[in-house]
């Protein structure tokens, strides 16, 4: 099959294109890590179950919890339940637990498969939260239900407490009761309001370096029951900066998903080996899995400029993915494992397919292709060509 399609262009025109065709780097098998990595996962909807797709959460669980094996058979961990599978923007609380409950399942199966999963107040009517109360109360419900179920916990930033919260010393306790109660350490989530706009003033300001000392006085206050926190907020030196704080012992997890090769790789500082790079818990290593596991399997051996070789031609894909607005970063995650055949549609839980243009979807698929991510080319071009037709394009 001939690899040429013809592309929409920013000109609002078509324009031929000839994939490279290269197939993505693969790790070798039983390869290590000498970075904890999670991917944070999509779930793959059911294009066909009934019911309006805007407010009923429908998931095919058997082609979700199969893209989980796979990235735990490249070695990289799940982090479950989080935004990018639409978390809070059409996977409600129940589903989102009956998520949790099956991927912990799946992970008994497969020896050393990590997870960690989102819990949240999302279950909440934010419109009946009056007091930080409250939010102690919705986030100590879904830590139950999860540790029940024997599951790592990832402590998401909370829309309710946003609205509520008065300043840094309600952050101070709600934080302080939640940590307290938790069975084991926890990885904290600061996602930035770029991600979500209801996020604002997370910490209790918007002065960034202000909140960073809020959460670090958190941190310091439980070090004891934090594993360590991801920060979204698309600023590297914000990341650095907060990473050379960060007590012994407790993890950086990059969550940005614009500058990740150089923040993992890590720089020469003089603290402890932790405060020298990040370790990630990413939307992207969804869609570049493969890539991801090489470029990682390569640094652990030392070949620091094989793994740049691997992972930098990944970045400009996803900064593209993510570009504002980065919230609807998801749309390009599911495109991408539907060009590479991880799942036989392209439709998404509340029918969010449609918040990215032809136009962005066209260079997405030119991205990948530079960047050696798509793993089936034909199949790429054939699912592309099917797609423009949809559109009225015949390519």
């Amino acid at each position: 099959m001939a690899l040429t399609l013809q592309l929409p262009t920013t000109a609002g025109g078509l324009a031929p294109y000839t994939l490279r065709g290269q197939p993505p780097e693969r790790p070798a098998a039983g390869a290590r890590f000498n970075r904890i990595a999670y991917s944070a996962a999509h779930v793959v909807a059911d294009p066909l179950a009934g019911g309006d797709p805007w407010l009923t959460a429908a998931v095919d669980w058997d082609a979700t919890i199969a893209y989980r094996r796979r990235l735990w058979s490249l070695g990289l961990g799940v982090a479950e339940a989080m935004d990018t599978a639409q978390r809070g923007m059409g996977l409600d609380w129940p589903t989102s637990l009956e998520l949790i409950r099956r991927s912990l399942d799946a992970a008994r199966d497969v020896p050393g498969a990590l997870v960690a999963s989102g819990c949240g107040t999302d279950h909440l009517d934010i419109d009946a939260v009056k007091s930080v109360d409250d939010v102690i109360r919705g986030y100590e419900e879904q830590m139950q239900a999860i540790e029940k179920l024997g599951g790592k916990l990832i402590v998401m930033a909370s829309r309710a407490l946003a609205r509520v919260a008065r300043g840094p010393a309600d952050y101070e306790r709600v934080y302080g009761r939640v940590l307290s109660q938790a069975r084991h350490p926890v990885i904290l989530h600061w996602l930035g309001d770029m991600f979500d706009p209801a996020l604002a003033g997370y910490w209790g300001t918007r002065d960034l370096d202000a909140a960073m000392d809020t959460a670090l006085s958190i941190i310091a206050a439980h070090a004891d029951k934090v594993d360590g926190i991801k920060i979204s907020l698309l600023d590297k030196d914000k990341e650095i900066a907060m990473r050379r704080r960060l007590p012994p012992g407790v993890r950086m997890y990059t969550g940005d998903d614009f500058n990740y090769a150089e923040l993992i790789a890590g720089d020469d500082f003089g603290g402890p080996p932790m405060q020298r790079h990040s370790d990630a818990l990413l939307g992207i290593f969804d869609a570049i899995a493969p890539a991801a596991s090489a470029a990682l399997s390569a640094l652990a051996q030392g070949d620091t400029a094989r793994f740049h070789a691997i992972l930098g031609p990944t970045v400009a894909l996803s900064r593209h993915i993510f570009q504002a607005p980065t919230r609807f970063y998801k749309t390009g995650v599911v495109f991408m494992a539907w060009l590479n055949g991880h799942q036989s549609h392209f439709t998404m839980v509340g029918g969010q397919q449609s918040t990215r243009s032809l136009q962005h979807l066209a260079e997405l698929l030119r991205l990948a292709d530079a960047a050696d991510l798509l793993e089936q080319p034909e199949l790429a071009v054939a699912r592309m060509k099917s797609l423009l037709a949809v559109y009225g394009v015949q390519a």
